[in-house]
């Protein structure tokens, strides 16, 4: 292949098009890039970049490894899957006393709503291993009168209370003080081991022994709601242990079966990547035309069924209130899931409204978008053309994407290697994730049983300090004069230690951490692809100076020379998303109080660290591909790239987001075509093979994996063709800018891409 040769004509016709496309150079964008005739490409001789972020890196990464040695000395997992009392023993473990006790009984299951028990996974409150859960209502002092008229209600009552009390006319103050028993007991079942409240729904409403309030041992009103949010502490999300058997066992079964179609998307995905090189315009349009189409069916379907279900009754029941059901049908039969249906189409159909508009804005931009009413089907169908029309209007703009994805499509056939590099990222975040998660049940099953000296006597010297249940009656507290009376009795889930105490922060730096690593593996992807798809660029005869390995080159240096860069980059990011958790947090605690002033401060935090990460994102990633390139820190490469894209805006509102857009379409007629495929063999609609499709519990959970997954791994692919272009396109603008298309400095750029990119200048 030989290089295309420019002329003087043609490079002054070049500069003159592409000045209606930039902005012009000042001291607000920066100096343009002078001619270098010995710049090929990528710099090679570079030296290493914040080297002080390196450093803090390796230094934070040391102490992540000794975080996650120290919460495994302490903490003990088992305390998750297995339910321990109040004295650390677990439950129905053989040759303890609890071998027949295997279920955990709660005496005060109110105090389970603490937020505490999200840090340390246990309740503060006494708790016994139990033979069996209560199954009926009784508070320890209708026990006391009904007592006296037979002992049975004891005998029944003392199974809850602690072993070897048997004091049943004990004032009910000390009982409560000194927790020998509960203050009452509700009708419950076993949950994972753990007596639950047994939730009834009667007519729409939650009962227990159809109840719905009932009164504790001192005479307090209480509701079955309370008991609801006390179990939800517990068990986080209701679910069923047996539902979770099944799940398991469709895995087991179909799991062949996940496997070519993850398989199978794959084959697709690389497919499609290659087909773009000789056929982008047509695939592309297919895929814009395929996914309006796919929108208008689904408007179209919905609508009808919403239709048909008005006129039928009892589909205006709400779904919260039908609550977790395994058959999938009920919920179609209801007219919130149609309608619910309906508004996510109007909220893709919306948000292909504003990518295309703006032309430069985020796909996803709108997080908040008006829903439809139910009543007014219509509106969708003008959006609907609404878009056909908009397509018509910026076709030219869809056509330089189409010109840019096909350049990079030839990149990528020169250096396949790329297309597997995701495979390195993934196996990285499969391994930061697993530490952190890891590290993060380690730490919270890190806190113990904490025992307290209860006195009667407020005067005791030894009045709340530690003690050890097991051995407190050999010692001389108990039997001192103003001790007397004194139990080591439960006080809280914890400890009492400096890491015991800083257990809250040291969760919060295991989330940093995490988020550091995730980000900088994906910054070191970027880095990688973008040195080497540069390398591809600034070759002046392509493939011949292409150089050898350029993958494994460009991830040498990225590694060898710009760790501190990329981790200064992941540092920022992770910082305001660890912000922005930390504040979806506080509204979900602010949920209950009724404060408009807060919620519109939050609501604004909200948006503003929303906006501040994705700005930070798309700096990160043009920096990411100037420091590939150049080898200069992380900020001088950021202004760098800042101020080129400033110098080129117009180029960036048309080409960048419109081809990340196609690019989304892709993945998703990818995964929803695999996924369509997978649907109607799950569910026994493709004749030819019937017979081979396993007998499941529910069809929908290999279902869901493989659209899942398909849309992952094709989410893999286009990531490098993203890059690919938008390195492409960073090469091109500054290209335009170190050359001038003579003989002494020629344009880099291919002689297809000179042509279109030229063409589109002078057409705006």
């Amino acid at each position: 292949m030989t290089p295309h040769r420019y002329t003087p004509s043609s490079s002054a016709a070049v500069q003159s098009e592409t000045a209606a496309g930039a902005a012009p150079p000042g001291p607000y964008y920066g100096e343009p890039h002078k001619f270098d005739p010995t710049f090929r490409g990528p710099v090679r001789r570079r030296s290493c970049t914040d080297v002080l972020c390196c450093l803090i890196f390796i230094l934070v990464i040391l102490s992540y490894v000794a975080l996650g040695i120290v919460a495994w000395l302490h903490g003990d997992p088992k305390k998750v899957l297995h339910p321990t009392d109040s004295y650390g023993q677990f439950c129905g473990q053989k040759g303890t006393s609890n071998a027949k006790k295997p279920i955990l009984f709660y005496f005060n299951i109110l105090k389970c709503t603490n937020p505490t028990i999200l840090i340390n996974l246990q309740c503060p409150t006494t708790q016994m291993c139990v033979s069996k859960c209560p199954d009926k209502f009784a508070t320890y002092t209708e026990m006391q009168l009904q007592h006296k008229l037979s002992k049975s209600y004891w005998e029944y009552y003392r199974l809850f209370c602690k072993p070897g009390f048997n004091n049943p006319d004990k004032p009910v103050s000390q009982v409560l003080r000194d927790e020998d028993c509960p203050s009452m007991i509700v009708p419950s079942r076993p949950f994972f081991q753990r007596c639950l409240p047994d939730f009834i729904t009667l007519n729409g409403t939650v009962t227990v022994a159809n109840r719905t309030r009932f009164k504790d041992a001192l005479e307090m009103a209480r509701s079955v709601t309370e008991l609801q949010h006390a179990a939800k502490g517990i068990t986080g999300l209701v679910d069923t242990k047996e539902l979770g058997i099944k799940i398991v066992e469709d895995y087991a079964k179909s799991w062949t079966w996940i496997l070519i179609g993850l398989l199978l998307s794959f084959a697709v995905s690389l497919v499609f990547i290659l087909l773009l090189r000789f056929t982008a315009g047509l695939l592309l349009w297919m895929t814009i035309i395929t996914v309006i189409l796919l929108l208008a069916y689904g408007m179209w379907y919905c609508s009808m069924e919403l239709s048909q279900l008005r006129l039928r009754p009892g589909s205006d029941v709400a779904i919260i209130e039908v609550g977790l059901q395994t058959d999938l049908q009920i919920y179609l039969q209801l007219t919130q899931t149609w309608i619910i249906l309906l508004n996510a189409l109007w909220r893709g159909i919306f948000q292909v409204t504003v990518c295309d508009v703006r032309a430069g804005g985020d796909a996803q931009a709108d997080q908040h978008v008006p829903s439809p009413p139910a009543s007014k089907v219509v509106s969708l169908g003008a959006t609907e053309a609404s878009i056909l029309l908009m397509l018509i209007f910026l076709r030219r703009r869809v056509r330089v994407a189409i010109a840019l994805l096909r350049e990079a499509s030839k990149a990528i056939g020169h250096i396949m290697s790329t297309l597997f590099y995701p495979v390195i990222t993934f196996l990285l975040l499969t391994v930061f994730i697993s530490y952190w998660a890891v590290t993060a049940v380690y730490l919270a099953s890190s806190g113990e049983a904490v025992y307290k000296v209860m006195s009667p006597d407020v005067s005791c010297p030894y009045a709340n300090t530690t003690c050890n249940p097991e051995i407190f009656n050999k010692t001389n507290i108990s039997k001192a004069t103003l001790c007397l009376g004194s139990q080591c009795l439960f006080a809280f889930y914890g400890g009492e230690t400096s890491y015991h105490q800083y257990l809250f922060l040291l969760q919060l730096s295991n989330l940093l951490v995490f988020l550091w690593l995730v980000n900088f593996s994906l910054a070191l992807e970027q880095c990688t692809l973008a040195g080497t798809f540069a390398s591809y660029y600034w070759a002046r005869r392509k493939p011949q100076d292409i150089p050898p390995c350029p993958l494994f080159s460009s991830f040498s240096r990225a590694l060898r020379y710009h760790t501190g860069s990329l981790a200064f980059g992941a540092l920022i990011l992770s910082v305001v998303q660890l912000i922005r958790i930390i504040l979806e947090y506080l509204e979900q605690k602010l949920k209950g109080i009724d404060n408009s002033l807060s919620r519109f401060i939050m609501h604004c935090l909200k948006c503003c660290f929303w906006c501040l990460e994705k700005l930070i994102r798309y700096m990160n990633h043009n920096a990411y591909v100037m420091v590939a390139i150049y080898g200069k820190n992380l900020c001088t490469s950021a202004r760098e790239a800042f101020f080129l894209l400033m110098r080129n805006v117009v180029r960036v509102a048309v080409l960048d987001r419109v081809t990340d857009f196609l690019l989304f379409l892709g993945k998703v007629l990818i995964a929803g075509g695999v996924g369509v495929i997978a649907f109607f063999f799950f569910t026994r609609k493709i004749p030819v093979i019937q017979e081979e499709v396993p007998n499941l519990n529910y069809y929908w959970v290999p279902l869901l994996t493989v659209v899942i997954g398909s849309y992952l791994i094709a989410h893999g692919f286009f990531s490098v063709y993203a890059t690919c272009v938008d390195t492409l396109f960073l090469c091109f603008c500054d290209d335009l800018e170190r050359n001038d298309g003579s003989s002494e400095k020629p344009f880099l750029m291919s002689p297809e891409l000179h042509r279109i990119l030229g063409k589109s200048s002078q057409a705006r």
